[in-house]
């Protein structure tokens, strides 16, 4: 039976009700139930409401999921040629297409992002496994040339189980993006997605069993993080860990990791700014600002939660910003209104916490700065797009990651200032500049500590670029080929001839 997208938001906005729900955990190649038989909820952001319940994994779980994929890694996967796994993720990427509106449906209502959003993060996905599919037998070992009496090359092989902790921004892409290398290198893995949004995680295991995957070579384990996830995290027989999340937790992961010498990959929060520069083209960096800061509600590691504006062009560039922020529309990501809202009831309580202390230290709200609801039926975890105008460095609206609708702006008199206050904080993830002499943009390129810097586009590139942090923001990167070698093991072979 296919999924109708126009008639399955009709029903869903007039019933509150959605069918046909993956509600279990994902092991073996198929859908079980948690040794406790418990579930969970998982609300819709954009009404306040549950639609649906999921398996709660607890530890033993964890380690039926573990034991299942130790197996996997010694078993047919094992014997997969190079090529054969790059056709299995061409496979997935098809798959992931064909299913793209259930799958996006899916995506907005669990996360609470725009529908629009939410397509395309799945088409990313899709395109994350295609290139994967490719990197599959060109991500080579080298020879070492030791003189005519020996041999001497590489091999890169996989590290073993993976552990993939998925954070509820972005739950499809995110998770596309670390176990798609994952397998490309002969990996397994199990999978805990967040319990705010479990839902296409198992959708995705799904449609890679249906790829020709073997049974045991991805396994998803829902279930909060105290219960499923620190249980992961610490079990001996996970190789290597990729974490997405707060800085807190990802200081947890390393300590739990390390009693295990188990390998870890963090991509942790951030504090990014967008430098623009006095000759910026204005109306093309206030269109990258909003969409920097508003996109998915601000819910972004790498949004562009700092504008860093030259003193001459703030008051021309901050009336394009603003005016642009007060034509926003809330409402429910079905509905693909100009902003959804924030996943969770508690994350808006941190958010308009934030927003609250800084009116409380007298920092000036041009506009937002309020807890809010759809329109349409009062109902929802919404807060305004806001804007805060010439925040110290020091404040704590700039040193503190919101995540959530919040642009903090600042201001500089010349380069050396902007790269000060570029790198004034504990965070190093992405950093934007706006200008049109390139020269100035590559020299603050070099200057500014970030993982990765955008010149004239903010969020510029894709799944070919590699992406991390520095600092705070964490270590490792995912994307491009070097996202295979987080996931490979290095042995080098020698012989005398």
């Amino acid at each position: 039976m296919g999924f109708d997208l126009a008639s399955s938001i009709q029903a869903y906005l007039a019933t509150g009700k959605v069918e046909r729900l993956p509600n279990a955990l994902f092991m073996d190649g198929e859908s079980v139930a948690a040794e406790s038989r418990q579930s969970m909820p998982t609300w819709d952001p954009g009404t306040g409401r549950i639609f649906s319940e999921f398996a709660a994994g607890q530890t033993e779980d964890v380690d039926r999921a573990v034991v299942s994929s130790q197996k996997a890694l010694k078993g047919e996967w094992s014997r997969f040629t190079p090529s054969q796994r790059g056709k299995l993720l061409r496979n997935v990427a098809e798959l992931i297409r064909k299913n793209s509106d259930r799958l996006s449906f899916t995506e907005a209502l669990d996360s609470g992002k725009r529908l629009d959003e939410a397509m395309g993060d799945v088409a990313g996905a899709a395109n994350c496994f295609d290139y994967y599919a490719g990197a599959c037998d060109k991500y080579q070992g080298i020879s070492i040339p030791l003189g005519p009496d020996y041999v001497a090359y590489t091999l890169n092989e996989p590290l073993g189980v993976t552990a993939h902790i998925i954070p509820w921004n972005y739950p499809l892409s995110t998770a596309a993006r670390g176990i798609a290398p994952a397998l490309a290198a002969g990996c397994t893995v199990v999978a805990k997605p967040a319990e705010q949004t479990p839902l296409t995680a198992l959708m995705l295991a799904e449609l890679c069993m249906e790829a020709g995957l073997p049974k045991g070579v991805f396994n998803v384990i829902t279930g909060t993080g105290q219960a499923a996830g620190a249980a992961l995290v610490k079990h001996p027989g996970i190789h290597h860990i990729t974490f997405t999340g707060s800085v807190t937790t990802g200081i947890d992961v390393m300590r739990e990791a390390a009693s295990n010498i188990t390998h870890v990959l963090l991509e942790l929060g951030g504090k990014s700014p967008i430098v623009a520069l006095a000759d910026c083209d204005l109306e093309l960096t206030a269109d990258n600002v909003i969409a920097g800061i508003f996109e998915n509600a601000g819910q972004i590691c790498s949004a562009g939660s700092r504008l860093l504006v030259h003193d001459s062009i703030h008051d021309a560039l901050i009336e394009k910003v603003l005016k642009k922020t007060k034509a926003i529309q809330l409402g429910h990501g079905l509905k693909n209104s100009g902003m959804g809202p924030v996943n969770s009831e508690l994350q808006l309580k941190r958010v308009s916490g934030h927003v609250e202390s800084a009116k409380s230290r007298g920092i000036e709200v041009l506009c937002g700065g309020r807890i809010s609801n759809d329109p349409d039926t009062g109902l929802g975890w919404f807060y305004e797009p806001t804007l805060l105008d010439r925040v110290p460095l020091l404040d704590a609206a700039v040193q503190q990651e919101i995540f959530g609708p919040v642009l903090c702006i600042q201001t500089f008199a010349d380069m050396e200032e902007a790269v000060h206050l570029a790198n004034g904080t504990q965070f190093g993830l992405v950093a934007g500049v706006f200008t049109k002499d390139l020269s100035a943009a590559h020299r603050l390129a070099q200057q500014i500590d970030a993982g990765q810097v955008y010149v004239n586009e903010y969020f510029a590139g894709g799944i070919a670029v590699p992406f991390g942090g520095n600092k705070h923001s964490g270590f490792g990167r995912e994307k491009g080929l070097e996202a295979v070698g987080s996931y490979c093991k290095t042995k080098s072979v020698v012989a005398r001839i």
